[in-house]
């Protein structure tokens, strides 16, 4: 495949495009049209196998019949109502996650990852009072954009500049136990982590240190808040990740993947934190509307009726097994669980590996210079995973060209 120029459709658009949009996101390579499953195509006609799933979003791929009827039968009946009513889809979702969950606890609809975190911190500060103003969140950890959600987020790059922030943040390492202890002290309100760095690169967090995290927040009275953002809703083989642990925070945050491509998230609240907000302490317009919880319902039904959570074990493992196959020189390890994985790569060619994969039909993303994210649908088939396994020597070997070094 060829570099888009204002010939192709591609190229207009992305001409129209740098015209009329801010520049924060650069101008993206290529224009898509359509897609069927994990399969996309550009408005050239080319075809893709989407290995990223709108960064974790698709769970169940694109144009999926079940999301597809029960959006439209949603939005054919009632589409908005905003929360000053209720509606049996938002009840139903709130039960649903609860069950799955095996909890009890209350449940905050919102449209977003950042906005799910945004809930959590205000839900914190409410429960602790003025007397406990520091978090605790791990560096390379990532949270979201909007301004408390940013100030949680351990990356000095897209922090820094907007900075300075109304909530006080205390940085450890990612997976330090010792050092996450040392940093909840009497003044720690709450704790902020993700049982896996999502845009830190797919970094796992090391066994036992989810428990640390919450006998530490136990011993202190802090509140454990685990972002299960990209990490939930099946993406690791299991409803949350925090279950492979066998463990409870006191709020989990959800979005991504709970839509299906429809903008949602959730903030739950577990046991005493499900009722730590009063009558106009948050809201939300949109959150909990009648068509994203209906296709957030039709995700939970499909993951189910499916089997998809051993699926995804199943079809993960062989995915990260055959990266690891090739043995080609740029490949370092693969981290990561489920269809969440990250191919760890020995140069910080990244950038060069996701042109390359594209070229030869597949869309991967550069999620850190020497780090491959990979987050497909979670409807994947084993021939698809296998045909990029097998493409994979080749990409690398042209990444390497790309990056003038030799493999």
């Amino acid at each position: 495949m060829t570099a888009a120029t204002s010939t192709t459709a591609t190229g207009s658009l992305r001409e129209r495009y740098a015209a009329a949009l801010m520049p924060n996101y650069g101008t993206p390579p290529i224009a898509l049209a359509r897609g069927e499953g994990c399969v996309v195509w550009d408005v050239d006609g080319n075809s893709y196998l989407d290995l990223l799933g709108g960064i974790a979003v698709s769970a169940l791929g694109h144009a999926h019949p079940a999301l597809v009827a029960a959006v439209s039968e949603q939005a054919g009946r009632l589409a908005h109502i905003s929360n000053l009513y209720l509606h049996e889809g938002q009840v139903a979702l709130a039960e649903r996650l609860l069950g799955l969950l095996g909890a009890d606890g209350r449940v905050f609809f919102a449209n977003s990852g950042t906005e799910a975190n945004e809930a959590a911190v205000k839900l914190v500060r409410r429960m602790q009072g003025a007397g406990r103003p520091v978090f605790v969140a791990a560096e390379g950890g990532f949270h979201g954009r909007t301004m408390g959600s940013l100030s949680l987020t351990g990356k000095s790059s897209i922090r820094e500049p907007f900075a300075p922030f109304g909530v006080d943040v205390r940085f450890v390492p990612y997976g330090d136990a010792d050092a996450l202890a040392a940093a909840i002290g009497p003044d720690c309100a709450g704790v902020f982590l993700e049982p896996c760095l999502g845009e830190g690169g797919v970094v796992p967090a090391p066994a036992g240190y989810l428990k640390a995290a919450r006998a530490a927040c136990d011993a202190s009275g802090a509140l454990l808040v685990l972002d299960e953002i990209q990490s939930g809703i099946g993406r690791t083989g299991a409803w949350f990740a925090c279950q492979a642990e066998g463990i409870l925070p006191d709020v989990i945050t959800l979005a991504k993947g709970l839509g299906g491509g429809l903008p949602i998230g959730a903030c739950i609240g577990i046991g005493a934190a499900g009722s730590g907000f009063s009558r106009g302490d948050h809201g939300s317009t949109f959150g909990g509307n009648p068509i994203a919880c209906a296709a957030a319902l039709a995700v939970l039904d499909t993951i189910e009726r499916d089997g998809l959570l051993a699926h995804v074990a199943e079809v993960g493992a062989a995915l990260s097994a055959g990266i690891a196959a090739t043995g080609h020189p740029l490949v370092a390890g693969v981290r990561g669980s489920g269809l969440w994985l990250a191919i760890a790569l020995t140069k910080p060619v990244a950038a060069s590996v996701e042109a390359a994969a594209r070229q030869a039909g597949f869309l991967v993303n550069a999620v850190q210079p020497d780090a491959i994210r990979l987050a497909p649908p979670l409807v994947l088939s084993d021939g698809q995973a296998r045909s990029f396994t097998e493409a994979l020597p080749g990409i690398l070997t042209e990444a390497a060209a790309l990056a003038g070094q030799v493999s």
